[in-house]
Order: C-alpha cells, then structure tokens, then sequence
C-alpha cells in the first residue's frame, strides 16, 4: 500500500510534468518544461567555440562551470537582435549535461491541463523532430510548448 508521502510524490512529479517556464522570443511564446530548469541567469560574457552549428553562440562560465549556450532566435531562424537588459540565459539540464539558452525574456510559471493544449501543427515530411509538443492556449495567449531533447539536440 502507498503511503501518503508517495502518492504526494507521484503527483508533484504529474504536476512537474504539466509546468512550463514561459519565454518570449520575437514577441512570441514558448515553454520548457520546469523539471528541465536549474536557474535563469542574466547575460553575461559569451566566449565564441570554433566548430559548432550557428545557433550554439559559444560558452559562459557559471560559477565554475562551463556552460554552452544557444541563441533560441537563430535556432528558429528568426532574424537576430541586440541583446538588451531582458535578454535572459536559461539554464537546462538534461540527461546530466547544462545548457543555457539565449530568450528575449521569462515572463511566467504555467501549469497547462489536457484541455487547454491542441495538437503541434504537422511538418510535411512528419519525421519526428519537430520541436513543438502541443499549443497551449489561455486568455488569447498562444505558447509553443517545447521538447526539450529536440531542441538541443536535433538538427
């Protein structure tokens, strides 16, 4: 028989689950999963890394730790801006490695239910590595609901 404190458990993990952090890039709106997400992080210096794809602008070092960091505008293909002073680094982690990801800002802590969340629209080719898992929708407010694991590491 399960105890109370592992059923409290199972459903926090549930909830983790159904929890996005919210980002604006473009003036648009997307969301990683909270589990996913160690820290936010102010811009700071960005050191280049020969040899990588375009969107990956380099490394940060994090109170020690070396960090790479990619741009979520240029992974998107949108036209890059200047950083500004809401320019936000969040940091990733995912199977036991940091990533840091570039966003126009943090705006938000969700928790999206079944019914508030449509289908990802269709790729043609439909191969499996499309980034979006759902379209969340609230108060006229769309927000891309993102797969972690796709968006760092399928090119």
């Amino acid at each position: 028989m399960a105890s109370a404190e592992d059923i409290t458990l199972e459903n926090e993990d549930e909830n983790l689950e159904k929890m996005y952090l919210i980002f604006s890039v473009n003036n648009e709106y997307y969301g990683v999963q909270i589990g996913f997400v160690t820290e936010i992080v102010g811009l700071q210096k960005i050191i280049p890394v020969p040899d990588v794809p375009g969107f990956i602008k380099g490394v940060i070092n994090l109170r020690g730790q070396v960090i790479p960091v990619m741009d979520v505008r240029v992974r998107f293909n949108i036209n890059q801006q200047k950083y500004d002073d809401r320019t936000v680094i969040i940091v990733l982690d995912h199977k036991d490695s940091k990533t840091g990801l570039i966003v126009d800002g943090v705006s938000d802590v969700m928790e999206w239910n079944d019914k508030e969340i449509s289908p990802p629209p269709q790729k043609e080719d439909n191969d499996g590595s499309a980034m979006i898992t759902g379209v969340g929708q609230r108060d006229d407010k769309i927000t891309f609901l993102l797969d972690v694991e796709k968006l760092l590491y399928a090119i």
